[in-house]
């Protein structure tokens, strides 16, 4: 396994310069830094060629993570929204391979947060998604990038809500490169078990995402970290385990997120990078038995 962290964990904005944190999550002993994608398409070759080989030099892998917007919603019944969404991927996807990142999770295969206050069809939308997630999907594969769709909870989206339905579509999309992104925040909220959810996900999880309930760095809560350890041993799981905590009420992170109170006990920036070392040490113990 590697271990990684969200670099949204120190910030309110989705749209940073990474190169400070590159440089952080190496001196805090990461082996993966995810990033979103947001910024992405304001970036040149040279800026992406600059991340790269900055991210080469400390020994960091770059991992993306990405929300769609409604705008880039491939589940979507309106083809001028789809045809939308497909350019932006294929565009996307190709900025991911110059810089040599070699896997993306979000709720690819549909749009984030989804606003329920508009009408949707879950038996529609899942059979657009497939198609359209399909033809991306080969592009992606073109690019030599997995394609990670994430099991998010009730709130926040509605087509992959448990393992067993991200499964399902995997399987209906059929391209080897169609992976699964399981996050214990979202699993808390959905499964019956984090063991049975794991399991379930089997050859599909790609990428796991480590997250107290209360979305604190793991080990300050309650989630069943040796169950979910023992689980991923199970299946022998080689993938990405990446840390997303959100612990900063403010900006646009903390509102999308619903962050309503600091929950990092008003730590600075330094007390910060202790608990991402110190939740490090303990997902290495509990998760990859090192």
């Amino acid at each position: 396994m590697k271990f990684g962290i969200y670099f949204a964990f120190w910030e309110k904005e989705w749209k940073v310069e990474y190169e400070k944190y590159i440089k952080k999550v190496a001196d805090l002993g990461f082996d993966i830094l995810e990033i979103s994608c947001a910024p992405l398409p304001n970036l040149s070759d040279a800026d992406l060629f600059r991340l790269r080989d900055m991210a080469k030099d400390h020994g960091i892998i770059l991992t993306a993570g990405y929300g769609p917007t409604a705008e880039q919603n491939l589940s979507s019944s309106d083809p001028k929204v789809v045809a939308k969404a497909k350019a932006f991927f294929t565009d996307l996807l190709k900025q991911l391979e110059k810089m040599e990142i070699r896997s993306i999770g979000g709720g690819l295969n549909s749009y984030w947060p989804v606003d329920f206050s508009v009408p949707f069809d879950k038996k529609r939308d899942w059979e657009i998604g497939v198609k359209n997630v399909r033809d991306v999907a080969h592009v992606a594969n073109e690019c030599g990038i997995d394609y990670c769709l994430e099991c998010l909870n009730r709130f926040e989206g509605y087509l992959l809500n448990t393992a067993a339905e991200g499964v399902a579509f995997c399987e209906e999309v059929g391209l080897p490169n169609v992976k699964l992104l399981l996050d214990t925040f979202h699993m808390n909220i959905e499964e019956d078990s984090f063991s049975g959810a794991i399991s379930t996900a089997g050859k599909y999880l790609r990428r796991l995402h480590t997250g107290e309930a209360n979305r604190k760095v793991p080990g300050k809560g309650r989630i069943p970290w040796f169950e979910i350890g023992n689980a991923l041993h199970a299946i022998g799981f080689d993938g990405d385990v990446v840390m997303e905590p959100f612990v900063m009420e403010g900006g646009t992170v903390g509102s999308e997120i619903k962050v309503w109170r600091d929950l990092s006990d008003h730590a600075d920036e330094a007390q910060l990078d202790r608990d991402a070392k110190d939740a490090l040490a303990f997902s290495r113990y509990v998760l990859g038995r090192e």
